[in-house]
């Protein structure tokens, strides 16, 4: 899950400096693309550009809508053109809605161009880059963002989360040392914990984020979601299921709409032979592709008719090709291997997916794809990446 926007509250020196040399040593740190257009012309009179809701806009809704209106009549206005740019991802995050990224940028159009624009539009426009998956120009960014100014928290806490996402652990680690000093515990002990739980310390990261979300109670509800999430996730790779699951729910009594969170949970509820309980928890959220991708495999695995889902799917996917998107790799590998039946695709946009990214999924579905296939060279690719890198997940161990 990506971290929240905008997590700049300072540590509290009087309680935090113990913690943070706890943490330090725990962990083992040191001392010290482009969006596309947001407008499509219909190829056809009967084609679909976007399905409404039928419900009316939220607030958060109708007050980016006033505030893009006010920057329209002063699009140069830098203040307010990075606060919509802000509202606008956090929109994306919560609807997974490609055009939220297409109106963000168009927000910051002043200044996108520019190689060193205000630091402000570079942590921005890293941020929709990671979410485009153009993850190099998005670190280029941030490191001309942290010449800039080297204490700059949420350019240091994206940097960290790229650097996991990619796989390269030694510069996420880095990464999150910066933020022991300039930001809260509780973001502090989130980011780093994040990598310790995917380097061999699995058990001992769950502990500090457990006790972190104890001693932080007053925390903003986006950071404790944040530190739920990881914490229900590294529980599930340890095979502590009823950990995870209550870590789950908690996260999503304060977010229920997170389609991440949504994604997380009914991944549990399938891996723990649950599927109609997973098709339950998403029989209301399909109009985003991933979590319509798993209820249509929750309704299989359960015995269910699943075809009409297939077919919408699989349209969707060729619709994204088609447009030259290539964010949905993971999901459009799973969907091929586990709802299409057709290993050979899924193994490639697998392979192609593990070139731009490293997470645990994206470890587990190849080596499924590889083991579907008989590809013992994929295989044994994911399961090296694995040892080298010490990560406890028991969808992950080599078989006898």
């Amino acid at each position: 899950m990506k971290p929240p926007l905008s997590a700049h509250r300072p540590c509290p020196r009087c309680r935090g400096w113990v913690f943070v040399c706890v943490l330090v040593a725990i962990l083992g740190l040191p001392g010290s693309g482009v969006a596309s257009d947001d407008s499509k012309v219909p190829d056809r009179d009967s084609e679909v550009v976007a399905t409404l809701r039928p419900s009316s806009r939220t607030a958060a809704e109708r007050e980016i809508l006033t505030m893009r209106a006010q920057l329209a009549k002063d699009p140069v206005n830098l203040p307010l053109a990075t606060d919509v740019a802000s509202r606008l991802i956090v929109q994306f995050r919560i609807e997974s809605d490609p055009r939220c990224l297409g109106f963000a940028q168009t927000a910051l159009a002043p200044w996108w161009t520019n190689p060193v624009p205000p630091i402000e539009v570079l942590v921005l426009r890293a941020t929709i880059r990671q979410s485009l998956h153009d993850f190099p120009a998005a670190l280029a960014d941030l490191d001309a963002a942290l010449v800039l100014n080297p204490r700059h928290p949420q350019a240091w806490l994206t940097k960290a989360t790229l650097h996991t996402v990619r796989g390269e652990y030694g510069p996420a680690r880095r990464a999150c040392v910066p933020l022991l000093q300039l930001t809260d515990a509780l973001t502090a002990t989130t980011a780093a914990a994040t990598v310790a739980g995917l380097t061999g310390d699995a058990a001992r990261s769950v502990e500090l984020l457990e006790a972190a979300l104890q001693r932080e109670m007053d925390a903003p509800v986006a950071i404790r979601v944040w530190a739920l999430t990881q914490l229900a996730e590294t529980t599930a790779r340890l095979g502590r299921s009823a950990e995870s699951e209550r870590h789950f729910r908690t996260a999503l009594s304060l977010a229920p709409r997170d389609p991440y969170l949504l994604g997380g949970y009914a991944d549990l509820l399938l891996d723990l032979g649950r599927p109609d309980e997973a098709a339950a928890l998403l029989g209301a959220d399909r109009k985003i592709d991933g979590l319509r991708m798993r209820f249509a495999e929750a309704r299989q695995s359960a015995g269910h008719e699943s075809q009409a889902e297939i077919q919408d799917l699989e349209g969707r996917f060729a619709d994204a090709l088609a447009r030259g998107d290539r964010v949905h790799l993971r999901e459009e590998a799973r969907f091929h291997l586990r709802l299409l039946r057709r290993p050979a695709s899924a193994l490639r946009l697998a392979r192609e997916n593990w070139e731009v990214q490293k997470e645990p999924a994206d470890a587990r579905l190849l080596l499924e794809c590889a083991r579907v296939s008989n590809d013992r060279a994929s295989a044994a690719q994911v399961l090296g990446w694995v040892a080298t890198n010490r990560l406890e997940d028991i969808h992950l161990q080599a078989r006898p």
